[in-house]
């Protein structure tokens, strides 16, 4: 009995450290900038709305981080404009800072045409106030499986980056 209580007198501390270490990441909305010649239209900002929450769920599921929920209002009270957190760094970080965030993802979703369109995440290092990396995604289509299928590669890359296991990419 004494054993036993010894060992999880040892591993209890060890259990707290590992859950508190986990990154915190914070998704912000996606935007959607639509250049198409009918623009926003509202099955388009349905599928823009549904990214933040795709990727929310693909970084949650790995079970490495503790996601941090920052609402609309939020986001909106720090946001001067379209694309304002997406290029100011130092406004995405704060916001991060606010919820207690590690990291911030800021992502715009861009449509030229209506063959294909793009997505753009920038992970913010909260602490240092910086861009720490920014990948973009292209996506050939406008369902619900390509849209699922492009957030999920997305976050596999941001997971690795987060981690360590590759550098910014260019």
């Amino acid at each position: 009995m004494l054993t036993r209580m010894i060992i999880f007198s040892i591993l209890l501390p060890m259990t707290a450290f590992s859950a508190a270490a986990k990154p915190r990441i914070a998704v912000l909305e996606v935007e959607l900038n639509d250049a198409t010649l009918q623009a926003n239209t509202p099955a388009e900002q349905q599928r823009t709305a549904s990214m933040r929450r795709l990727l929310e769920r693909a970084l949650a599921q790995s079970g490495q981080y503790e996601m941090i929920a920052i609402d609309v209002a939020d986001q909106a009270a720090a946001n001067a404009g379209f694309g304002y957190l997406f290029a100011h760094d130092d406004a995405a970080a704060e916001l991060g800072r606010q919820f207690g965030a590690d990291w911030v993802l800021v992502g715009q979703h861009g449509k030229p045409s209506f063959l294909y369109s793009h997505l753009k995440i920038h992970v913010i290092q909260v602490k240092s106030r910086t861009l720490a990396a920014r990948y973009s995604i292209e996506l050939k289509g406008n369902n619900s499986i390509v849209t699922q299928r492009s957030v999920n590669k997305l976050a596999a890359k941001i997971q690795a980056f987060i981690a360590g296991k590759i550098a910014m990419p260019e």
